[in-house]
């Protein structure tokens, strides 16, 4: 892909992501989702996206603020913070209404078809760190 196409894909995705509009149009129907820090991974365009409108507004009141985004070829980033404030269980922590904001990067692959992967690379301790925080429940 050019990296004008490339740059233009990503730039829709996250418009449509970021107003609310149908981001997964934009994946392909095998798309996978996996989360670095983890090793948690989704397949499926209704799985993927739905895996992010639960982590956006179900889980959390949240909304990434993006730093910076680009493409080369077939690939894809962006880096973000995740602003929002714990409002649904999250592993096993129940809402408490924490706020939290935590620097992430997502990888993209990208095909002719869109966004064949996703890569969440966002330390996870970080996150339940300040969920704990925020909750009054003792990190250590």
């Amino acid at each position: 892909m050019s990296v004008d196409t490339s740059t233009g894909l990503l730039q829709e995705y996250v418009d449509a992501l970021l107003n609310g509009g149908d981001f997964a149009r934009f994946f392909t129907d095998d798309v996978v989702w996996t989360t670095v820090d983890t090793g948690e991974r989704i397949t499926g365009r209704r799985a993927v996206a739905d895996h992010i409108t639960t982590l956006h507004t179900r889980v959390f009141d949240a909304r990434p603020e993006v730093r910076a985004m680009g493409a080369v070829g077939d690939h894809a980033f962006l880096e973000a913070d995740f602003v929002g404030t714990h409002t649904g269980r999250f592993g096993d922590l129940e809402p408490a209404g924490a706020r939290v904001r935590v620097p992430y990067c997502v990888v993209y692959d990208l095909t002719g078809s869109g966004i064949s992967a996703l890569r969440l690379h966002m330390s996870m301790a970080t996150l339940v760190g300040q969920l704990q925080a925020g909750s009054g429940t003792p990190t250590g």
